[in-house]
Parts: structure tokens; C-alpha cells; sequence
């Protein structure tokens, strides 16, 4: 009898054909059950559907939209939406969105009908519009200075990957009232978005016509075609606004299709007046004359960045890098910039035209109130440098001044100037965190030239010399003139040496010898020895103390006062000639306001009595009238460095 062994493997795999035959017996209940729960799932999403498309759950789907965006949403009028179909499509009319939770209460929207058209979703991408359509549409938008704006769908930071692709957009004269307390930007006007015509066909082109902080605007907006629009793909545009003679056009792209937050724009601006640039966008910028600006504007989330900044105007210049930190309540500036030349006649109200004609009564130091919203609203750190600068009557070789911001106080130290003899250094502090702002002025100088100060348009300087001085005053109000005219402090100057004219300074002692030189056109000069005045400020009123004008000729005191409330003068002044003059013995007197000051000679019992002298002399004999005007010219010199000296303590 043959034997045959068993294989040690068969009971294996006995046991493995059994185990397998039970698992597929245990796997098929599970499997039909989950089958069946896939079909109860299908079927349940059709009869849902289903259910939608003829109306049955619009309102959970509303609640369902209103807990997501916190938008309130009323529907007035019919809903259509159907959803079995590969294209989803959603109408309804008159609908009223209100304002979120976080804004005051208010109504964000108002519109007539919506469609919609919706592509099957996907994980990366839940929601994407085919078609979206508004008409008679009405936008209330605000934005407070905090940041949170009622368009948003939550208050705080910006967050998710943006809006929704949407193929095409379809938007004709909606009605916007945007209120940005942020950016200072108020617009009422409509705005069109719609897909382009001729060579623009298939692209998407944003217009938008009213006005713009209470000036007429355009806007118009030309952008990639929106059927081509990819998440990973940057989004291009150029667009260009007018407004008050001002033009802001440029290119850029945005990182995402409908998301400003991430974007790079190259744009340029030119006009009539650079703070017609206000009307644009928002931002306060001084009066000049006609402009051109160019830069790029970088922005990541709420950082932006203006970058390769370059203007011109007249013949300043300006250039440089500024950004902008908006994370916080408080936005936080930080710049950088630089010229070759600032010239004060390209800045102000005059380079631009709009000064207003100056009257006897119009002050220097003006009343209108200082704007302090930017102050009081914004951090910054400022530094700026320019190689020459040009005020007119003097040029600084160079000029650098670091501004600094902080929570409602300006500190602007160091102030730094060179002159072509001297140099400038100061500093200031303005604090209008406090219901009346104060402010707190130093300056010293050193080598300021008289010549260019009333130096007439051709011929020669009446006084030559290099100033010295220092300025310490300290001030409350809300404009130039309140804080001057609470002013409190000392003003010094010094003229260590210089030249004037004889002929003035015989005439400034009322000599008619300096008459008969002035008419002749006589140019000599005589020096001046020393010249000193010292002011002390007591609630906007300057007070001489002392006033001492010493030549080789003449000898001059002087005393009175300014007051700064009304810019009024009230100084007189005497010569002591210092050899025998003919001359009238009485006072220089100078009087009227800083504007529209006025010399004369004093009127008092010294001129009566002069005059009467003259008078009896004239009856008595011809040799007692002319010593009436005789002056034996007995002064001395002065003592230039006891003065200089105890001026320079003061």
C-alpha cells in the first residue's frame, strides 16, 4: 500500500478559505448597508432639492446664509432656485441686506433682483458663481475709523482666501454711498461692472462716476477677462481716476482674482495742485503748484508700501519710501525721504493760486484751525533730508529733521540746517493728545545773514551782517495765531559786527546830513559795532529789553513792544550821535501791525518844545534858531562785550 503524507499546509488552508468565506460574508451586510445609506443620502439630497426647487425650505436656507455672514438678509420678493441641474441657478427680488452686529444699525444693501449661477463645488473650491447679476442695486457702505466696516463678514483682522470666482459679473449703475472714516473718503455716485466692448470685449471693465470728497470723479477700471480668472494665477489690471484737475492712473495685478489684500500697482498722478491728490484717495498732501508723482504701491494684508517714490514740483523734488501699518486701531506711518532741493515757492497757497487777497486787517500768524486728525489718529516716524533749501530770503546748504508721532504727540528733534556761515538747530514739541494743544519751540542760530532780508529786487543791502539768536517759546492753542498769542518765553538776537549804510544811519538819528546822502545815492557804508536785542514773551506780548543798535556814527536804544494776539507794534527808537550833527532832537517811532507796520517821528513834549525852541529862536535871532538843531554828538561807544555777554545768559 502506497503511503502519502499530508501537507502540514492544508489545515492552513482549511482555515484561511473558511476565515476568508466568513469575512465576505461578514463584509456584505456592511457593504449593503452603506450602499443603502449612500442611496438614502442621494435620494435624501434630491427630495431636498427637490424640496428647494419648489419652495419648501427657503427660510432654514436663509438662516442657514445669515449665521454664516452675519448679515441679516430680508427677501420681499419671489425666490426661485433650482438645484437639480448641473448648472444651479438662484433668483430673487427685492432684497434688503442689513448691517452687521459690530456696525451701527443700517442697511448695507438694497436690491432689486439677483441671479445667480453656481459650478459644482469642490473641496478647494465650496462656492463659484457662473453668472452673477444685480440690478437695481443700492450700496450703503462704511467703514469706522477702527477698521470694522459693514461689508466685511466679521469684524477684526481680514481673513479666508477672499471672494468667490465668479465667470461673469454683471452689475449696471448700482448706487453707492460710501462713508470710509478710516481713509477719510466719502463717495456718492454709481458704479458699473460689466464685461467689455470692442477692444476691450471679454474683459471686465469697473466704471464709477460722482463724487468723491465733494468733488466730481471718474473712475474707470480695465481688468483680465473673468473666465480665465485662477486661484493661483495673478489677477492684471490698469485703471485710471480724475477728480479736480488731478489725474491717479496706473497698472498692477492682484494675487488672487477679486483680492485686494495681496496686490503691487505701479501708478502716477500729476495736476494742478497736490493736495487735489485728497480727492483721490483720500490723503492730506500740501498746496503747490503743478505736480507730477510716480511710485509703487506694494500691499500685503494691511501693510502697504509706497516704494521708488518720485515727485516734482516746480523745481523741488521729493523721493523716497513710506509704509503704513493699518493691524491696528492706530495706524502706524514710517518714512523715509529725500530731495535735492525744496524751494518755498513751489509749497503753499500762493504756488498754487488760491492765497487770498491780504488787507490791512489779514494777521501774518493765521487763525484758521491746525489739523490735527492725523496727529491725534496716526503714529509716525518720519526722517528727511534735503540738500539745499530755498525759503526765499535765505538758502540752507542742507537741511534733516526726524518727526516722530506718538499717541497725539509730534516731536520733530533733530531739526538740523547748515547755512553758508552758520547753521540752525532746534527742536519742537506739539501735544494735542489734550483737549487745548500746546506747543514748545527752540531754536538757536548761528551766521543768519541780514543782507537778503529787505534787500530790494536790484541794488544794494541797506545792513550787512551774520545773525546770531536762539528762540524759547512756549504756546496754547488751536491755529498759529492762539498759539502765539499765549506765547510765553525769550527772544535773543545778536549782530556781533556788520556794515549799514551811512547814509541810514545818520538818517536813523533824524540827521539831515543822512537826507542829503540818500538823495544824492550815496552807497558808503559804516560799520556797526554790535547790535543787541533781547525779548521777553509774556502772554503773546514780546517786550524789548534791552535794544541797543551801536555804529561808529550813531548810537541807537530802543524799547517797546509786539503784541502777537493783535500783531500790533509800539517801539521807538533814538540816535545818540557820537560826533556834532544838525539834526531834530526827537524819536523814530514805529507803528502799526506786522503787516502793514509804519514809521514815524514821535509826537510828544520833546517834539512841542522842539518846536517851540525853533519858534522863539526864529523871533530872537537866526543863530538861536539853527542851534535848536544842533547836537554836540556826545555818546560814546557802547560796551559790545558786556552786552554781548549778558544777552547771550539771558
Amino acid at each position: 500500500m502506497a503511503y502519502r503524507q499530508k501537507s502540514s499546509f492544508t489545515p492552513i488552508v482549511r482555515v484561511v478559505g473558511r476565515s476568508a468565506s466568513n469575512f465576505r460574508r461578514w463584509l456584505k451586510w456592511p457593504l449593503i448597508a452603506l450602499a443603502a445609506l449612500c442611496a438614502l443620502l442621494v435620494a435624501a439630497l434630491l427630495s431636498t432639492a427637490a424640496l428647494v426647487d419648489a419652495g419648501y425650505l427657503h427660510k432654514p436656507i436663509l438662516k442657514l446664509i445669515v449665521a454664516r455672514t452675519g448679515h441679516q438678509i430680508r427677501v420681499l420678493g419671489p425666490v426661485e432656485i433650482h438645484l437639480l441641474s448641473l448648472q444651479p441657478r438662484f433668483t430673487a427680488e427685492h432684497i434688503v441686506i442689513n448691517n452687521p452686529a459690530w456696525m451701527p444699525a443700517g442697511i448695507l444693501a438694497e436690491i432689486g433682483r439677483v441671479s445667480a449661477e453656481f459650478e459644482i463645488p469642490t473641496f478647494a473650491e465650496p462656492l463659484r458663481f457662473r453668472l452673477l447679476e444685480l440690478h437695481g442695486a443700492k450700496f450703503h457702505l462704511q467703514r469706522k475709523p477702527s477698521g470694522d466696516a459693514n461689508w466685511r463678514l466679521r469684524p477684526g483682522r481680514i481673513g479666508g482666501r477672499g471672494p468667490p470666482l465668479i465667470r461673469s459679473l454683471s452689475i449696471p449703475g448700482a448706487q453707492v454711498d460710501l462713508r470710509d472714516n478710516r481713509r477719510h473718503l466719502h463717495f456718492d455716485g454709481k458704479v458699473s461692472a460689466l464685461e467689455g466692448t470692442g477692444r476691450d470685449a471679454g474683459r471686465l471693465r469697473l466704471e464709477a462716476a460722482g463724487r468723491l470728497n465733494d468733488r466730481d470723479m471718474t473712475l474707470a477700471v480695465i481688468a483680465d477677462p473673468l473666465a480665465s480668472a485662477r486661484r493661483d494665477k495673478p489677477y492684471h489690471f490698469h485703471f485710471e481716476e480724475r477728480s479736480s484737475g488731478s489725474t491717479l492712473a496706473g497698472q498692477g495685478e492682484l494675487a488672487r482674482p477679486f483680492d485686494l489684500r495681496e496686490m503691487q500697482v505701479a501708478f502716477e498722478a500729476s495736476g494742478e495742485d497736490l493736495k487735489d491728490v485728497y480727492f483721490l484717495v483720500g490723503l492730506r498732501l500740501p498746496d503747490t503748484g503743478p505736480y507730477r508723482i510716480a511710485g509703487r504701491l506694494l500691499r500685503s494684508g494691511l501693510h502697504f508700501t509706497f516704494a521708488d517714490l518720485r515727485g516734482k514740483s516746480g523745481e523741488s523734488d521729493i523721493r523716497g519710501t513710506v509704509k503704513i501699518d493699518s493691524t491696528n486701531e492706530r495706524p502706524r506711518i514710517s518714512a523715509e525721504l529725500d530731495s535735492d532741493l525744496l524751494r518755498k515757492a513751489d509749497l503753499g497757497k500762493r504756488a498754487a493760486h488760491r492765497a487770498p487777497e491780504r488787507n490791512a486787517d489779514t494777521l501774518l500768524l493765521s487763525d484758521t484751525p491746525l489739523r490735527l486728525t492725523t496727529v491725534k489718529r496716526t503714529d509716525s516716524t518720519v526722517h528727511y533730508r534735503a540738500r539745499s533749501v530755498d525759503l526765499g530770503n535765505v538758502v540752507l546748504d542742507s537741511a534733516a529733521m526726524g518727526v516722530k508721532i506718538d499717541r497725539g504727540v509730534m516731536t520733530v528733534a533733530p531739526l538740523t540746517a547748515k547755512l553758508p556761515d552758520g547753521t540752525v538747530t532746534g527742536q519742537l514739541k506739539f501735544d494735542a493728545s489734550q483737549e487745548m494743544p500746546t506747543a514748545q519751540l527752540g531754536i538757536d542760530f548761528d551766521g543768519l545773514p541780514l543782507a537778503p532780508f529787505g534787500k530790494p529786487k536790484a541794488g544794494q543791502a541797506p545792513i550787512d551782517g551774520l545773525l546770531r539768536g536762539r528762540l524759547q517759546l512756549a504756546g496754547q492753542g488751536h491755529s498759529l495765531h492762539q498759539l502765539a498769542a499765549s506765547a510765553n518765553g525769550t527772544v535773543t538776537t545778536i549782530l556781533p559786527h556788520g556794515e549799514i549804510r551811512s547814509a541810514l544811519a545818520e538818517i536813523a538819528g533824524i540827521d539831515f546830513r543822512g537826507i542829503g546822502l540818500l538823495m544824492t545815492g550815496d552807497k558808503r557804508t559804516t560799520e556797526v559795532r554790535c547790535a543787541v536785542a533781547a525779548f521777553e514773551a509774556h502772554d503773546g506780548t514780546l517786550t524789548a529789553n534791552p535794544f541797543v543798535f551801536d555804529t561808529d556814527r550813531v548810537l541807537f536804544t530802543g524799547e517797546g513792544t509786539l503784541n502777537l494776539a493783535t500783531e500790533a507794534l509800539d517801539f521807538r527808537f533814538r540816535g545818540h550821535p557820537k560826533h556834532v550833527r544838525l539834526r531834530l532832537r526827537t524819536a523814530l517811532t514805529l507803528h502799526g501791525t506786522l503787516a502793514q507796520p509804519v514809521v514815524g517821528l514821535e509826537a510828544g513834549s520833546s517834539v512841542a518844545q522842539t518846536g517851540a525852541g525853533v519858534a522863539l529862536g526864529v523871533l530872537l535871532t537866526p543863530l538861536a534858531a539853527v542851534a535848536a538843531f544842533i547836537d554836540p554828538g556826545r555818546a560814546k561807544d557802547a560796551d559790545c562785550a558786556a552786552l554781548i555777554a549778558a544777552t547771550v545768559t539771558r
